[in-house]
């Protein structure tokens, strides 16, 4: 048993959050791919996603339950790592992003069908070139939601490590302080 670490209550409460919020993004993003996809069997439609985007559905999970697991341990442990609310904070905005362009790269396999109606809206919302680049890069556009995604998780492990850092300092500098006045 020696060498072996266990999980405090507020690691373990983290990590099981983390996990669940992070299978729950993928299976939310299978039921969009299912409940857009009239044409194709559910199986196939998944099928058809997981072959084309593998990498975005599962990195999205990765990602979203990462940055779940980060911030409720953080507020756990007392501490605030994210100073900004809103859609935006955490990487909610680049998710967003990430599966709404990667739904385009699944349009020619016959999935996601109903995304055929917002491609036909993007060039009064956007102009014709800005929907033409929009969907011409969509699965490089939806790389870049995910490496923000990414980002964002990285910035708030890196955020948090150095906070268990300085209030490991302080706590070392003041059982220091005590045995010195203990003396």
């Amino acid at each position: 048993m020696q060498g072996r670490k266990i999980l405090n209550h507020n690691a373990k409460r983290s990590l099981i959050k983390g996990l669940v919020i992070g299978i729950l993004t993928i299976i939310i993003y299978l039921l969009v791919v299912v409940f857009t996809t009239p044409n194709l069997t559910g199986i196939d439609a998944i099928n058809a996603a997981f072959r084309v985007n593998s990498i975005i559905i599962i990195g999205l999970g990765i990602g979203i339950g990462a940055q779940m697991f980060i911030s409720t341990y953080s507020k756990g442990l007392g501490c605030s790592i994210n100073n900004r609310k809103g859609i935006l904070s955490g990487g909610t905005g680049s998710t967003a992003l990430s599966s709404f362009f990667s739904f385009f790269s699944l349009v020619p396999l016959g999935c996601c069908g109903s995304w055929l109606l917002i491609l036909s809206l993007l060039p009064s919302i956007f102009g014709s070139t800005v929907s033409v680049i929009l969907i011409e890069y969509s699965k490089t556009l939806s790389y870049v939601g995910l490496a923000i995604v990414f980002g964002f998780t990285s910035l708030s492990a890196y955020k948090l490590r150095k906070r268990l850092q300085e209030e490991k300092r302080l706590s070392e500098q003041a059982k220091t302080d005590s045995q010195i006045k203990g003396i």
